[in-house]
């Protein structure tokens, strides 16, 4: 056989501390058919600084959709069904980089997941440009080694092959029909180039992960081995791999011989026939393997019934199922009803896919009577009885059941893998079929997909994501809330907490008002006119960024937002110029100008440290410029009164000094609502204390006297002395 070797490559992305969904870092890859060996090739690595400490970087697998993962241990929403992700862990200690190999025999051809990303987050608010933060990059690069010319096995002909040695093992395939119903796999005639009794291990299918349910066959002696798979993938290549237990390195000849049994499908209305593939026809096309005449035998017997299901495209991951013959379905015990959900297009996986099944009381006759459903990719499940766990061939499917007693069920499988899904329906009665084999029951189907189950509720924000054009769906959680979709309440702010926060964030704001008092009072109009601007629109931001149930919009939380931090920096630059005691026309000047600049850097960046330390250091390089030229001027230290630095200055600076600590280093998701809190009071009477006094030439309230029409004495105002108190 030639083997050829394919290498796949992402870019490697920077990793982040988990918190939610959208913190973990996807690879999507698609994997070849006739795929006999896939090989990861992962590579972690990290800088060099000092804040790079040891890190253990945890990596996800998964086929078919993105993994489903908990780091947190939070609970998933109620009729969940989660299953744990396949996943290892990568440790970065003391060297700088780590590369790991992860290898998959026989791995199933399709869509594969890789999901990365770091311990939980600390939950500290870090000011951006206070700290650099050690980057951890992860990269990962797949191998797949596949065969050209894998031999084909075709159904019902014995077909003669030989295992070179035990080091190479044998690879055929078959193409499994639509509506097969089971398969048998038989192997005959085994024996070595010794003339020996041989010893073979057969193992059918691929493997899949998390979970893999390849089947496992191990024939020993000539005699003939068999194997029979219940509900086939349908519509699929199965690989089966042949190897040799010997210990020498002879050769082992044997034949295989691969038969299906299949529903031939009739109308939408009628019972499908349950039939028998012929096993004498030769040359048949592996696709064509369950074509068999329409009078053929066992058309008495029945298997299933179909009912046409239409899916509608709604959105980005959002598609609802609709029934043709009205979501009410008919549901008998002699053969399971069937319905498609067709979930192959490649987009789909990054949702949920939801099922809510409603019986009708009154249409069972019987009381004791159940319908028992089951929901599963690939392949359907044809048999629901007690005994039965939902499971297909090379699948586990997730059961569903309703009554009289409980007329609802809802399930939600999370990130559904890509392929044909089916949702099986079938009548147990408790005492055996015989009970109600005339009776039918009538259940209401609703099947969609949905991006974010319930949307993620009110405490959660759902968010689509995208990895190189690859579209999921994810929720993060606020209020203290947790969990896939926001339902976990363990560590949840109750209303009164919520209450309290809002009521901390926004009234905390109304310390501003003794700071336009003092600059109202002292004749500071302009300063007073930003002190108000930023006090409103502070308040109602906050308001608005709220968690909880506790918000209130004015109008958009980025406009909210921008006000916000326009205001907070803007009041801070003209605060040191007013200090600065320059000639009112260049003050003015440098307010108008500097408010201009302030805008343009928000723009570009809104949570960068320099839009805030730039002005401040520029404005008090200004203000000392100005206040050693007065002090040259005058031939004393300025401000040259000592009540004047005792009571005021240096009381305001201790403020100023303490809010940015509390701003930078104190903050976190925790303890937000209260640190910023003080973060307000700080500030604004910070602004209280270091506003200059009035000009001594000027009565309190002078602004009132401009209003007057009447002749005044002309004074000299001489402004270089009118901070002198």
């Amino acid at each position: 056989s030639l083997y050829v070797s394919e290498y796949f490559s992402q870019s490697a992305q920077k990793l982040s501390f988990y918190s939610w969904y959208g913190n973990a870092k996807l690879f999507h890859f698609h994997v070849p058919e006739d795929t006999v060996l896939l090989r990861w090739l992962l590579q972690a690595s990290r800088g060099k600084g000092p804040e790079c400490t040891s890190m253990e970087i945890t990596v996800h697998f998964r086929h078919g959709a993105p993994p489903v993962i908990n780091p947190l241990g939070t609970r998933f929403p109620a009729n969940a069904t989660v299953r744990p992700s396949y996943n290892i862990s990568i440790t970065l200690s003391s060297a700088v980089q780590n590369t790991t190999f992860v290898n998959v025999t026989s791995p199933a051809a399709g869509h594969w997941f890789i999901a990365a990303h770091l311990p939980e987050a600390a939950g500290r608010i870090e000011v951006k440009g206070f700290s650099t933060p050690c980057p951890y990059m992860f990269q990962a690069d797949m191998f797949v080694l596949r065969l050209t010319d894998m031999p084909v096995l075709e159904p019902g002909v014995p077909m003669p092959h030989t295992v070179v040695s035990p080091a190479k093992p044998l690879h055929v395939k078959v193409f499994v029909p639509k509506h097969a119903a089971g398969m048998r796999f038989q192997l005959s005639s085994c024996v070595t180039s010794e003339q020996r009794a041989c010893a073979v291990r057969v193992l059918l299918g691929s493997i899949t992960l998390p979970q893999s349910f390849q089947r496992s066959l191990t024939c020993t002696g000539s005699t003939n081995c068999s194997l029979a798979l219940d509900s086939p993938p349908w519509e699929k290549w199965l690989q089966i791999m042949v190897e040799s237990l010997g210990t020498s390195n002879a050769s082992v000849s044997l034949e295989m011989l691969a038969s299906f049994t299949v529903c031939r499908p009739g109308s939408t209305s009628s019972f499908l026939n349950f039939i028998s593939l012929n096993q004498s026809q030769a040359g048949a096309r592996p696709g064509a393997a369950g074509e068999a005449p329409r009078n053929a035998s066992g058309r008495g017997s029945s298997c299933l019934q179909s009912q046409p299901v239409v899916r509608e495209d709604l959105d980005v991951v959002s598609v609802r199922y609709r029934l043709l013959n009205g979501p009410s379905v008919p549901v008998s015990s002699l053969s399971p009803t069937l319905l498609l959900l067709n979930l192959n297009t490649g987009t789909d996986s990054g949702g949920s896919l939801v099922v809510n099944l409603l019986l009708n009381k009154t249409s069972v006759s019987l009381a004791n009577a159940t319908v028992a459903a089951c929901v599963s990719a690939a392949s359907p499940v044809l048999s629901l009885n007690a005994t039965r766990n939902c499971s297909t061939a090379f699948s586990q499917g997730y059961p569903l059941s309703v009554s009289t007693s409980s007329a609802e069920a809802m399930l939600i499988v999370l990130y559904p893998q890509t392929d044909d899904w089916f949702l099986s329906l079938q009548l147990l009665c408790p005492k055996g079929q015989g009970e109600c084999a005339s009776a039918e029951g009538k259940v209401t189907v609703f099947a969609y997909l949905t991006p974010c189950f319930n949307d993620c509720g009110p405490y959660g924000q759902c968010s689509l994501l995208r990895r190189h054009g690859f579209l999921y769906a994810g929720c993060s959680c606020k209020a203290g809330w947790g969990g896939w979709s926001c339902t976990d309440d363990t560590k949840a702010q109750t209303v009164g907490t919520q209450n309290l926060a809002t009521l901390l964030l926004t009234l905390s704001n109304l310390m501003f008002l003794p700071a336009i008092a003092v600059a109202v009072y002292r004749f500071y109009l302009v300063e007073a006119s930003v002190y108000t601007y930023t006090m409103f629109f502070s308040t109602f931001y906050h308001a608005c960024d709220q968690p909880g149930v506790a918000v209130m919009c004015i109008m958009d939380y980025d406009t909210l937002q921008y006000c916000d931090f326009l205001g907070s920096v803007v009041s801070i630059w003209v605060t040191i110029l007013c200090m600065a005691c320059l000639k009112k026309i260049l003050k003015y000047v440098l307010f108008v100008l500097g408010t201009l600049l302030i805008a343009m850097s928000l723009q570009l960046d809104r949570r960068g440290v320099w839009n805030m330390m730039g002005p401040c250091l520029f404005a008090l390089l200004i203000m000392v410029t100005a206040w050693v030229h007065h002090g040259a001027k005058r031939r004393h230290c300025y401000p040259s009164s000592w009540k004047r630095w005792v009571f005021y200055l240096l009381p305001g600076i201790t403020l100023a000094f303490i809010a940015i600590s509390v701003y930078a280093f104190m903050e976190t998701n925790e303890n937000y609502y209260y640190t910023h809190s003080i973060w307000h009071v700080l500030v604004a009477c910070s602004v209280a204390f270091l506003l200059p006094p009035r000009d001594k030439h000027k009565k309190p309230w002078a602004w009132s006297q401009k209003l007057t029409c009447r002749y005044q004495i002309c004074q000299n105002d001489r402004e270089e002395l009118y901070a002198v108190t």
